[in-house]
């Protein structure tokens, strides 16, 4: 049977370089919008901005998804994208934020998904996140986004179907995800709160579970939401100044309504924050509570078990001449005598509530 050709190098050499990657890869959808109006026609981000630039109408959005080095430094030559801006987009686990390098803003958002699960106490996450990225510039943006869930073909849509608004130019895409996203705190903290609702409940309850580990696994869940939500107040603060004067005053007044439902959240996380820090003192209270019954209760056993012990100790020493060794009914009144006070104590613990 002939062998298989080897992949490898003949004579030990160096291992083939890598085939790069073309940064289209990355693309996800690539349009040129005109008056509002998205253009006919499929085209590459190149050709796209050399198209706009050429008429001078218009802009171009470019989506891409976890783009690698070489595939955003690609993007960067073609829009004159600064190296710091493209390292960001490149390497997610970035604080929100809002930069500008000559006319061109760069914002960074974090995006948050609510894990659905049964209960508390059978999930290990109750918030997973991820971020978008946006670059706008005075004739494109560019939307760059990491995880699974931060999907935005359907603000693309939103948007399409209201020329009205995409004529204003690319920073209504950045105001339309923005919304997007804090529109998605919203819906978040909705859900936490039904958990928080249910923990409360749990904890309070006469005789129910102490579940601690689910008050510790949901405060740490509300330190990430925190992180992922809190960070934002400044950069939508600044694309309301007057001062920005790269983005229209018609698409500021539209960010100030996204900021005031992210004050909303970052209340809501805010007071969860303080109710959950209630509840864990409240659930170490009462395991501290129960505890202190628990040992009553071994304490309150032991003191009854002591008697019997005790007189089993004495009559277990090897001597002969014991009082009443010899006395034939001696044994069963002994018996006797151990359960009357064993009944007695139990008898006053019960009535002390110690038992």
């Amino acid at each position: 049977m002939p062998s298989l050709p080897s992949l490898r190098p003949s004579g030990g050499g160096a291992p083939r370089p890598q085939v790069p990657i073309p940064p289209a890869r990355a693309v996800v959808d690539c349009a040129v919008y005109v008056d509002g109006t998205r253009m006919s026609g499929r085209r590459s981000y190149s050709e796209a901005l050399a198209e706009v630039r050429a008429t001078g109408e218009g802009f171009v959005w470019v989506g891409l998804h976890a783009p690698d080095d070489r595939q955003m430094n690609g993007v960067a030559e073609t829009f004159c994208l600064h190296e710091l801006m493209v390292e960001d987009a490149v390497h997610a686990h970035q604080r929100p934020k809002l930069e500008r390098y000559d006319d061109t803003q760069f914002i960074v958002l974090r995006t948050v998904k609510y894990v659905e699960h049964e209960s508390l106490s059978t999930t290990k996450e109750v918030v997973e996140t991820g971020e978008i990225m946006i670059f706008v510039g005075p004739d494109f943006v560019i939307t760059v986004r990491h995880g699974d869930f931060t999907e935005l073909k359907g603000v693309r849509h939103a948007l399409e179907s209201r020329p009205d608004r995409l004529a204003l130019g690319p920073y209504v895409v950045m105001h339309a995800i923005a919304d997007y996203v804090v529109d998605t705190y919203l819906d978040v903290t909705a859900a936490v709160e039904t958990d928080l609702d249910s923990l409360e409940e749990s904890i309070f309850s006469p005789g129910g579970l102490i579940e601690i580990d689910s008050v510790y696994l949901l405060k740490r869940e509300m330190t990430e939401l925190r992180r992922a939500v809190a960070p934002l107040a400044v950069p939508l603060q600044r694309l309301t100044s007057p001062d920005n004067e790269l983005c229209p005053k018609e698409v500021r007044r539209y960010m100030r309504d996204v900021l005031d439902h992210h004050t909303t959240v970052a209340e809501q996380i805010s007071t969860f924050d303080e109710v959950l820090t209630s509840l864990l003192e409240a659930a170490s209270a009462k395991i501290g509570i129960q505890q202190n019954t628990d040992m009553r209760k071994i304490t309150s056993w032991v003191a009854i078990a002591s008697v019997p012990t005790m007189v089993a100790g004495i009559y277990g020493m090897n001597f002969d001449n014991m009082p009443e060794l010899h006395w034939h009914y001696f044994y069963y009144c002994v018996l006797a005598f151990l359960a009357v006070v064993s009944v007695l104590l139990w008898r006053t613990f019960r009535r002390n509530h110690w038992l």
